[in-house]
């Protein structure tokens, strides 16, 4: 499908705390024909679950005030057949592995556009996921690994030195550099 699509597809929640990719991934989602609402942060996602579930969600992993799994998770119980999706900056085998167990249908790496989010939230449950167009490099996926182990090590920089059996000042100047493409 492409973005001219407007076939009605229901009603979709969009959970993120980086409002302008939000308020587009918004305004392309509307253009597909879903009925669009957004939540910027887990407190007020879980307020609009309350009111109604949606029927499909789009919830970022982590979100200033909490886990979006949370998000996940109180849909799943509100509305066993909505269709969710969690994407993240940070992905790990791990935290998919838990989305899905929560209930998620996918779990997109950021930035996802609106092409594969809504495909995602449109495919067959038994239908297989198309690889990636443009895979993450080598380089890009071991510095996800270590902003991940960074992160959980609570941004401890000698800590998380330790668990990845690398020198401290190695681990400072990766830290210190920009993310590769």
């Amino acid at each position: 499908m492409n973005e001219t699509d407007s076939a009605p597809q229901g009603r979709l929640l969009i959970v993120d705390d980086d409002r302008p990719f939000q308020q587009r991934l918004a305004r392309a989602m509307e253009k597909r024909g879903y009925q669009v609402e957004t939540a910027d942060g887990v407190r007020e996602a879980l307020g609009r679950v309350a009111v109604e579930a949606p029927d499909y969600a789009v919830c970022d992993m982590r979100l200033e005030d909490g886990s979006g799994l949370d998000v996940v998770e109180a849909i799943r119980m509100k509305h066993p057949e909505a269709r969710v999706i969690v994407l993240t900056g940070y992905g790990n085998i791990a935290s998919a592995v838990t989305a899905v167990k929560l209930g998620a249908i996918d779990y997109l790496a950021k930035p996802a556009d609106a092409d594969d989010i809504h495909a995602a939230l449109q495919r067959l449950p038994n239908e297989k996921a198309q690889p990636p167009e443009n895979p993450m490099s080598a380089d890009r996926v071991r510095w996800e690994h270590i902003q991940r182990v960074y992160e959980l090590c609570d941004r401890n920089v000698s800590e998380t030195a330790r668990r990845l059996n690398m020198h401290r000042r190695t681990l400072q100047r990766i830290l210190a550099k920009r993310a590769p493409k």
